[in-house]
C-alpha cells in the first residue's frame, strides 16, 4: 500500500484544509466540492484526509460495514446481533468517472435470482463507502445516470438495487467529496446543493511558497515512508483534535443571535430552499468545535456563510461564483446583537477558522458595446474596411427552439438528440454483449421456454441457461457536439447585429449546457478563422470568449468552414461515438481571396459529404436580403433558420429539428 502525503504538509490552501476538516468534525456538514485549476494539490489533500479520521466499529464479517451499536436491520449480511464488533481505519473510497452502474451500485446474479430465487448480490462502491469517504475526482464528468444513483443515496442515506421484481436495500451514508476543474464543464445544479461547502483553489503567485511546494513534493518522492515519518507528529496532533472536537461537538450551542444571522444570511443571498440554512449552522458548530468552544461566535457565522453559500447562490451558469462579502459584513453587522450575546471573541479558545499550520509559509489559496457600423454610422458593404471594432456586448438571451441530429446515436447521455442509452424506455432486446445489465424479462423467458422439457425441468422453477438472457435495448438522448461557427467580419458588425448575434449565440450555449453538450467555437474574419475555444464541456468558457470577441475585416467564410471541418475530424478520433452538430452563424457573404464564393461552396460541400448535421442562423437584416445563408444551407445538405425564428416563442414553430435535405 502506497504512503500518501501527509494532510500537514500541504502548503497553503487554508480554506481547502478547513473545510476537509469541518467536515471530518462533523460529517453531518454533507462533503466538499473542491473547484480549482489543475495542480492546486486538490487530489493530494482529499486523500490523504482518510488517514486522519478515527477508525470505525463494524461487524465483523459484515461486507456493508454495519455499525455493532446499531446494525442495520435491512442489511443483505444481517441480520446481527448488537454487541462487540472490530475496529477498522476508515475508508476513501474512489469512484471513477466511467465507472458503469454496477460497479457502484452493486450487481445481482440475474440468472441466479430467476432460477433459484436467490438474491445474490455483490456490493459495490455505495457499500465500500458507507461510514467512509466517497472521493470522485472530476465529478463535474461523472455520466448523469452515475450522477441519479448519487443524489438517491445522499438523500436517502440507503442504496437500493432492483431487478425484474428482485430488490435489494443497504445502508449507504458517506462523506460526499469531489474535485472539478470549472473550464471542463459545470455540475447539474441538483448535485451541486448537494455538496455542504464549496472551495476556490488556485495556485499562489508568491514565489517562496511555490519553492517550499516543490521542495516538499521533491522531498515525498524520493521517499515517501521517510517523508511521512517527519510528519508524524503534525498529523498525530491534528488526529487527536478532531476526536476532541467531535466529543465537544454535541455541547456546542447554537443561540438565537447566531440562528438569526445564520437566517438573514441566506435570506440577503436569495439562495433557493432551507438546505443551506441548515449546512450553515452545521458548519458554525463545527467551527466552534474545532476551535475547542462550546458558543458559535458571529465570525463562526461569516466563515459558514464564505464555506456554504459561493455554490448556491448562483442563478445562470455563466455567473462568476463567490459571494459579495461587503454585502456579506453589513448583514450580518444588522443583526448583530439580537438574542444572546456572543462571548469575547478574544477569549480561549477564539478563532475557528484556521487550520493547522505547517512548517512552509502560508497564504490563502486563493468593456462597453460600440456602434456596429461603417464610417458615418452607415453600414460597411461585405468586405470592406479591414479595422478591428471593439467586442460588442451580447443582447439579452432567449430560449432557443430544439436543434437536434437526426437519426439514432450511442454517444454519451445527454438530453439532445435520440440515442441507444442504458436508461430510457425499452424498445427490443439481443442477446447480451459481455455482461447483462438491464434485462428484459419477456425475451429472456420466451427464449428459454421451448428448452424446459430438453433440460429435465420438474419443479416449478424455469431452467435458464446463460445464452437465454437478453439485454434489453433503450432508448433515451443523448449529447451531442455544438460545434458554433461564428463570422466576426465587418459586414456583421454593421448595423449593430452583432449585439444581437452573440445574443442568440449565448442562447444556444445555454440551451448546450442544459443539454450536456460539449461546445467548440471556431471564428471568422479578416483573411483567416480561428478555434477560440477547442470541443471542451465548459460552456462557461465558450460565453467568455464570445464575450471579448472583436470584430471586423473581410469575411473569408471557406476558410472558417475548413477550420471547422478540421475541428471535427480530430474531435471524431478522441470521441467517434458523439455526433456534431455544426450552427453557422453568419449573413452568408463571402469576400477575400479569389473565387471566395465557389471556395465556401466546396468547403460547405465537405460536411454534407460527411453527414455532418449542420444549420445556419440566418444573420442578414433589412428590407433587401440577399439569401445567402439559404444558400450556404443548402450546400452544407442542412437547414436555414433567422435570429426570429431560432426563439421557442416564435410563430414560426414550436420546435425545428435539424434535417438534412432529400437528395
Amino acid at each position: 500500500m502506497s504512503t500518501p502525503f501527509p494532510f500537514t504538509a500541504v502548503v497553503g490552501q487554508e480554506d481547502l484544509r478547513l473545510a476537509l476538516l469541518l467536515n471530518a468534525v462533523s460529517p453531518a456538514v454533507g462533503g466538499v466540492l473542491v473547484r480549482g485549476e489543475k495542480g492546486t494539490a486538490k487530489s493530494t489533500a482529499v486523500r490523504a484526509l482518510s488517514a486522519l479520521l478515527p477508525e470505525v466499529a463494524v461487524v465483523p464479517g459484515c461486507r456493508f460495514s454495519c455499525d455493532p451499536a446499531a446494525p442495520d436491520p435491512s442489511c443483505p449480511d444481517g441480520p446481527h446481533e448488537a454487541g462487540n464488533g472490530g475496529m477498522r481505519p476508515s475508508r476513501m473510497v474512489e469512484l471513477p468517472v466511467g465507472a458503469s452502474e454496477d460497479r457502484l451500485v452493486g450487481a445481482l446474479d440475474i440468472e441466479r435470482a430467476l432460477a433459484e430465487g436467490v438474491k445474490a448480490f455483490e456490493p459495490g462502491l455505495l457499500a465500500d463507502a458507507h461510514r467512509g469517504i466517497l472521493y470522485v475526482d472530476e465529478v463535474n464528468l461523472l455520466h448523469d445516470h452515475l450522477v441519479d444513483l448519487l443524489l438517491d443515496a445522499a438523500a436517502m442515506g440507503a442504496s437500493y438495487v432492483e431487478r425484474e421484481g428482485v430488490s435489494v436495500r443497504h445502508a449507504s451514508k458517506f462523506l460526499l467529496v469531489g474535485t472539478m476543474n470549472p473550464e471542463e464543464g459545470e455540475l447539474r445544479p441538483q448535485l451541486l446543493d448537494r455538496f455542504g461547502l464549496t472551495v476556490e483553489v488556485a495556485a499562489s503567485r508568491e514565489p517562496d511558497q511555490r519553492v517550499e511546494v516543490v521542495r516538499r513534493r521533491l522531498a515525498y518522492d524520493d521517499d515517501p515512508a521517510g517523508f511521512a515519518a517527519r510528519w508524524a507528529d503534525e498529523e498525530s496532533a491534528v488526529r487527536q483534535r478532531i476526536v476532541a472536537a467531535r466529543e465537544l461537538l454535541p455541547s456546542v450551542r447554537l443561540g438565537d443571535g447566531a440562528l438569526r444571522q445564520i437566517a438573514a444570511t441566506c435570506a440577503a443571498f436569495e439562495v433557493d430552499g432551507m438546505r443551506a440554512d441548515i449546512v450553515m449552522a452545521r458548519t458554525a458548530t463545527a467551527l466552534a468545535a474545532w476551535a475547542g468552544r462550546t458558543d458559535v461566535l458571529a465570525e463562526d457565522v461569516r466563515q459558514a456563510a464564505l464555506l456554504a453559500l459561493p455554490h448556491r447562490r448562483r442563478r445562470n451558469p455563466f455567473d462568476a461564483p463567490g459571494l459579495d462579502e461587503d454585502k456579506l459584513d453589513e448583514t450580518l453587522a444588522e443583526f448583530s446583537g439580537e438574542g444572546d450575546e456572543d462571548p469575547d471573541p478574544d477569549g480561549p479558545g477564539g478563532g475557528g477558522g484556521q487550520p493547522p499550520s505547517s512548517d512552509g509559509p502560508q497564504t490563502d489559496g486563493g468593456s462597453g458595446a460600440q456602434p456596429e457600423a461603417g464610417d458615418g454610422g452607415e453600414p460597411q458593404p461585405s468586405g470592406a474596411g479591414s479595422g478591428e471594432q471593439s467586442a460588442a456586448r451580447a443582447s439579452e438571451p432567449f430560449r432557443t427552439k430544439v436543434l437536434s441530429v437526426p437519426g439514432l446515436g450511442d454517444g454519451a447521455a445527454g438530453r439532445r438528440s435520440r440515442a441507444r442509452t442504458e436508461h430510457g424506455r425499452t424498445t427490443g432486446a439481443r442477446r447480451p454483449q459481455g455482461a447483462l445489465t438491464k434485462l428484459h424479462l419477456a425475451a429472456t423467458v420466451q427464449a428459454a421456454a421451448p428448452h424446459q422439457r430438453a433440460r429435465g425441468r420438474t419443479g416449478r422453477g424455469l431452467v435458464v441457461r446463460r445464452d437465454d438472457l437478453r439485454q434489453a435495448t433503450r432508448e433515451g438522448r443523448e449529447g451531442n457536439l455544438v460545434l458554433f461557427v461564428v463570422d466576426a467580419s465587418g459586414s456583421m458588425a454593421a448595423r449593430q447585429r452583432m449585439s444581437a448575434v452573440k445574443g442568440a449565440v449565448l442562447s444556444l450555449l445555454l440551451d448546450a449546457y442544459q443539454r450536456r453538450d460539449k461546445v467548440g467555437l471556431v471564428t471568422f474574419r479578416g483573411s483567416a478563422a480561428e478555434v477560440a475555444l477547442p470541443p471542451t464541456s465548459s460552456v462557461d468558457a465558450a460565453a467568455a470568449r464570445l464575450e471579448t470577441l472583436p470584430t471586423g475585416g473581410r469575411t473569408p467564410l471557406a476558410a472558417g468552414l475548413l477550420r471547422a471541418h478540421e475541428v471535427l475530424r480530430v474531435e471524431r478520433l478522441r470521441d467517434p461515438a458523439r455526433r456534431a452538430l455544426v450552427v453557422v452563424v453568419t449573413d452568408g457573404r463571402a469576400t477575400g481571396g479569389p473565387e471566395p464564393v465557389a471556395l465556401a461552396g466546396r468547403a460547405a460541400r465537405l460536411f454534407a459529404a460527411d453527414g455532418v448535421a449542420s444549420v445556419v442562423v440566418d444573420c442578414e437584416s433589412g428590407p433587401v436580403r440577399l439569401g445567402l445563408a439559404g444558400q450556404l444551407a443548402g450546400e452544407l445538405d442542412g437547414t436555414a433558420v433567422t435570429l426570429d425564428e431560432l426563439r421557442a416563442d416564435s410563430i414560426a414553430g414550436l420546435v425545428k429539428d435539424v434535417q438534412r435535405r432529400a437528395a
